[in-house]
């Protein structure tokens, strides 16, 4: 893990959006993890193509969640990811 880590910036899940507003993420070599907290069943787009959301904690603020949407290939390789997954 201190290899994959070396020069990244960890920014947790609870501090993301705070990070966001004052610093250009773009810039900066970041990582954060996260754990499934709620997956709601996947879902058909306008387009006719499924997709899931996977709501995500650091389990250090229980109330700031992160949304996050799989579509396509990365829907079909991970919507039965069980919830409890870092």
């Amino acid at each position: 893990m201190d290899r994959k880590m070396a020069n990244r910036k960890l920014i947790r899940l609870s501090q993301l959006k705070n990070k966001l507003a004052t610093e250009n993420l773009e810039e900066i070599d970041w990582v954060t993890f996260g754990v499934i907290v709620r997956k709601v069943t996947p879902q058909s787009a306008n387009n006719g193509r499924t997709f899931s959301v996977w709501r995500l904690n650091d389990l250090r603020d229980l109330g700031e969640c992160v949304s996050l949407f799989l579509f396509g290939e990365v829907h079909k390789e991970h919507w039965k990811t069980e919830q409890g997954t870092v």
